[in-house]
């Protein structure tokens, strides 16, 4: 006996209108950034791989990721490079 195509259909209507739902929720609430070249020179400062060093009351890490990957020998390629800069400070209040 086949199974009727509505509930079906209803299923992946429901699971990607929710996920559109999500999706344009998430683009409402994302600011446009701002582009500053002092900015994009500390990134390219950062050396590849993780580094990670503490000081008092507070915790550095930066990384970076830089590699070409190459379809075949000499077809296109696609350069990759991503740098990240994080911190976390700790402070008694009272």
């Amino acid at each position: 006996m086949p199974v009727p195509a509505l509930p079906v259909i209803t299923g992946f209507a429901l699971r990607y209108g929710m996920v559109a739902l999500a999706t344009y929720a998430f683009t409402r609430t994302v600011r446009i950034g701002r582009w500053d070249q002092s900015e994009e020179d500390a990134h390219d400062k950062v050396e590849e791989g993780v580094s990670l060093r503490r000081e008092p009351g507070q915790i550095n890490t930066t990384g970076r990721f830089h590699r070409i990957i190459r379809l075949g020998k000499s077809g296109p390629g696609i350069e990759i490079d991503a740098s990240g800069f994080g911190r976390v400070k700790f402070r008694k209040t009272d």
